[in-house]
């Protein structure tokens, strides 16, 4: 996480995105990551400057991340939506947290 943390302030969109997808629990691009399925947290330090990401792309990558690791620590995930919902108030924020919640919204019971 350490080596790709300054990618993930860089200035291309698309390396920002590469430093998240390369990272993703259930890997889409690559292999699965084991270690980040059952202790997501410690990517935050990666995802944390993209939560209010400028492109879309980004927006979308870090979305998915999240939404994959709702797949086997959902109340982390909710609990991380929760406080970036209060720290930014952006529209990409608020993209971000409602993309990353869509299989918990699917899989909760009606009612």
């Amino acid at each position: 996480m350490r080596l790709l943390q300054p990618w993930a302030a860089d200035a291309d969109p698309n390396i920002r995105r590469f430093a998240c997808e390369a990272t993703r629990p259930h890997g889409v691009w690559c292999a699965p990551v084991p270690a980040l399925k059952s202790e997501p947290w410690r990517a935050l330090p990666l995802l944390e400057p993209l939560l209010s990401d400028p492109s879309l792309y980004v927006r979308n990558s870090v979305a998915n991340w999240l939404n994959d690791a709702s797949r086997t620590r959902p109340e982390w995930v909710q609990e991380v939506c929760v406080q970036w919902q209060r720290r930014s108030r952006t529209p990409e924020t608020a993209y971000i947290t409602r993309r990353a919640l869509r299989t918990i919204r699917r899989s909760a019971p009606a009612g």
